[in-house]
């Protein structure tokens, strides 16, 4: 079942987009609801505060914060390592996408799909 679903996340249209004007619980909320999987951003070490945008992360963090980058994308045929560096790259921001609990981080090396299905256990 494996490659079958691998193929499945690579032309499912379920696509996850981040405006970076939105507070960080809806970007988490909307991340849930697209892939059953809690996104958890930082500030630091510490969680950040839900009811920040990721431009008032920025003066919460030593981290520079690009709240004004565009938008980004994410399918559930990437895999989480790479999702995670993204929202670094384009807003400069740590996340770490955890199982639907929210208490474990998924390994780096599956896809957002493979997470999803509960491949890693």
């Amino acid at each position: 079942m494996g490659l079958i679903n691998n193929i499945k996340d690579a032309f499912n249209k379920a696509e996850f987009t981040v405006a970076p004007n939105k507070k960080l619980k809806t970007i988490s909320a909307d991340f849930m609801k697209t892939f059953d999987l809690t996104l958890a951003f930082y500030k630091g070490v510490q969680l950040a505060d839900p009811e920040m945008t990721l431009a008032a992360l920025n003066s919460k963090t030593t981290k520079e914060v690009n709240a004004k980058a565009d938008g980004l994308k994410i399918k559930g045929s990437t895999k989480v390592g790479d999702a995670e560096k993204l929202f670094d790259q384009q807003f400069g921001v740590t996340v770490q996408i955890k199982d639907k609990a929210g208490k474990v981080c998924v390994p780096n090396n599956i896809t957002i799909g493979q997470a999803a299905r509960g491949e890693y256990k």
